[in-house]
């Protein structure tokens, strides 16, 4: 094993040049769940398997949309989508890519245990036109499939039928196969070494089909969970990138002359969902009845949370309060909706009070502690502006590496999520967060089953209107309703902030993906 490492090694320093190979040490606060790409929607997730498997049609530096493994698309009918696909492209173990790829990595995508399906619930076929050619026939007109496919990648048809690995590995029912532990993609990056919680070692594609603008040749991902230590970490070397920056860290890494630190705005929303649907909650001293199916109690919620509170002394300024479940920059963001209820735990009370909760109630809530920035803390503040109002708070925080699976399942009562539409649009919120579940994969995130008819009709017919004015038009209404029902509590966009040693140069993208193809160590 040694020997072949060293080999391999000493032919990656010949393809590349020695003078410019470059080992990159990450470190995040949480870990890739899996290395199955249909496994779990998550940015962190989408955005480690990204540099290893490949879509139909990618992102470029901007965000927009550019050839990836289809070199070319058009419409030959409103509901059919003709897709050119890139001819001598290989697998990482020498596989030629085919439409026979595309046609079961789209089945598997749509299929038992994928978490992907909101991405493919509108699709009604994928053929095979010949080796190099898929028809992508969806249930209506659907203008902006290109956008929404840009995060379903191409798995080997081969290698997952060899190894068994023909469904995802759904982490709902605990269910694993080889590809959570290894990975077989078309990317510019290869796994090399997978140890889930410890450290995924990444090498640079020598075969790669198309060009890597970056000089890094190995990727040392590691996940340190603990703030303080990631920021030792950093601070003595031992890592060259990581992110997030806690928000307290953010001015002495700033001011270290060796180190630098990189702020932007994201595209994520963070919020609150509250469990519509249940007749009695899972997690509340409330017997016999649901006290979110009441509106006014989860107006009262909204009202409780003192959102400025949040924003300076949780997120320290690094933070935009919403009204809106989208961040501005989605296409269809609406800014005359982007205002919150007034912070009033007077008017709380008295809508509980009104409600029949006179002296509050108690419920469970859960919350993640390693994905999203501050999020623990967040979820903290949350229980003690509700404990204001006499509403008691079981919080449990955990990684996510528990808590996905757990909340995916619905085994919640309330509970802190964050979302950043894949497509940038606000057809993905309404269509996998706001319309009612079904097993199309129509709402599959939608975790509290919020549910109204017109928000449903809206959002199919937003997904098939070419006419721009009259989309933003349904947008808007749909936002509206789902405002004034108080589907979710929206809390805020927060801001990215990455650290890294002076010497490395990123793309910071406003999806928080992080492609290692465009690092440049100098």
């Amino acid at each position: 094993m040694k020997l072949k490492t060293t080999l391999v090694a000493a032919t990656l320093a010949l393809a590349f040049g020695a003078a410019s190979a470059a080992t990159l040490r990450v470190a995040n606060q949480g870990d890739a769940t899996s290395m199955d790409p249909h496994s779990l929607n998550e940015s962190l997730q989408l955005s480690v398997t990204g540099n290893v498997y490949e879509p139909l049609v990618g992102r470029d530096e901007k965000l927009a949309l550019k050839p990836a493994l289809a070199t070319a698309w058009r419409q030959t009918s409103p509901t059919v989508w003709r897709f050119e696909l890139r001819k001598g492209v290989t697998f990482h173990d020498g596989t030629p890519f085919t439409a026979d790829d595309v046609v079961f990595s789209f089945r598997r995508a749509a299929g038992e245990g994928s978490d992907m399906k909101s991405y493919t619930a509108s699709i009604k076929e994928v053929r095979k036109v010949d080796a190099h050619t898929v028809e992508i026939e969806t249930t209506a007109p659907f203008p902006i499939l290109p956008d929404v496919i840009s995060l379903v990648y191409i798995m080997s048809k081969k290698w997952c039928e060899d190894n068994k690995a023909e469904l995802p590995v759904d982490r709902r029912k605990g269910v694993e196969n080889a590809a959570s532990f290894r990975a077989n993609g078309t990317g510019p990056f290869r796994l090399r070494e997978r140890q889930p919680t410890t450290r995924t070692t990444f090498q640079r594609n020598p075969n790669y089909w198309g060009k890597i603008e970056g000089n890094v040749t190995e990727v040392i991902f590691t996940p340190i969970g603990n703030d303080a230590t990631r920021v030792a970490a950093l601070l003595s070397g031992e890592i060259d990138l990581m992110e997030p920056v806690p928000l307290q860290d953010v001015p002495r890494i700033a001011a270290n002359p060796n180190l630098k630190v990189m702020q932007g705005p994201e595209l994520r929303t963070i919020f609150l969902g509250m469990d519509q649907k249940r007749d009695e909650l899972l997690q509340s001293s409330v017997k016999g009845k649901n006290p979110f199916k009441d509106k006014r109690v989860r107006q009262a919620f909204y009202q409780a949370i003192d959102i400025e509170t949040i924003k300076n002394r949780v997120m320290r300024g690094a933070a935009t309060p919403t009204g809106l479940m989208v961040a501005p920059g989605i296409k269809g963001f609406v800014p005359e909706l982007n205002k919150r209820l007034p912070y009033d735990p007077d008017a709380a009370r008295k809508l509980l009070a009104e409600a029949g909760y006179p002296n509050g109630f108690e419920v469970g809530m859960n919350c993640p502690n390693d994905r999203y920035v501050n999020d623990g803390e967040i979820c903290q503040a949350v229980a003690a502006n509700l404990a204001r109002i006499g509403v008691k708070v079981n919080l449990q925080a955990e990684s996510k590496a528990t808590y996905f699976p757990k909340i995916l399942r619905r085994d919640t009562s309330f509970y802190l999520l964050g979302w950043t539409p894949g497509t940038y649009d606000s057809h993905n919120p309404l269509n996998a967060l706001m319309h009612t579940p079904n097993d199309k994969g129509q709402g599959q995130f939608n975790l509290g089953s919020y549910s109204n008819r017109r928000v449903d009709e809206l959002t199919n017919l937003i997904q098939s209107e070419t006419d721009q004015a009259k989309r933003n038009a349904m947008i808007a209404e749909a936002f509206k309703i789902h405002q004034d029902d108080i589907g979710h509590i929206p809390l805020h966009q927060q801001a990215l902030a990455w650290g890294m040693k002076k010497n490395v140069e990123v793309v910071q993208l406003p999806d928080n993906f992080m492609p290692f193809r465009y690092i440049h160590v100098k």
